[in-house]
This record gives structure tokens, C-alpha cells and sequence, in this order.
């Protein structure tokens, strides 16, 4: 049976050309007042999803391997 793709996840990361998942990074939305410049310069940029959760990422985004 074919797996759907789920659509939530499909919104919050995209493959890469290496076949790598990226994503933004959390806390970076309100609440921005007590946190320094740097941490929230550092939220600014994208992570690559490594190990188990990219593993779930993957069955989630289509069964991709």
C-alpha cells in the first residue's frame, strides 16, 4: 500500500539534495525580549535533523530511505 505524505511535516522540513532533512530551529517566535542578540541570531538558521527523529521524518514525508 502506498503511504500518504504527512502534510504537517512536509510543511516544516524539506530534503536536501544529499537526501539530508532541514528545519528551522524552535524559539525563535515570541517571547524574544530576555533572549541575547546572539541566541536569537543562532535561532535564525537552519538545522540539519539527524538520527531517529530523521529516521520518523522520513517514513512521515512518503517512505523515503
Amino acid at each position: 500500500m502506498k503511504l500518504k505524505t504527512k502534510k504537517s511535516a512536509a510543511k516544516r522540513v524539506k530534503i536536501t539534495a544529499r537526501g539530508l532533512l532541514k528545519a528551522r530551529k524552535a524559539n525563535k517566535s515570541h517571547l524574544l525580549a530576555h533572549k541575547s542578540t546572539k541566541r536569537k541570531r543562532c535561532l535564525g538558521k537552519s538545522r540539519i535533523i539527524e538520527g531517529g527523529m530523521a529516521r520518523n521524518l522520513k517514513i512521515m514525508l512518503g517512505g523515503l530511505n
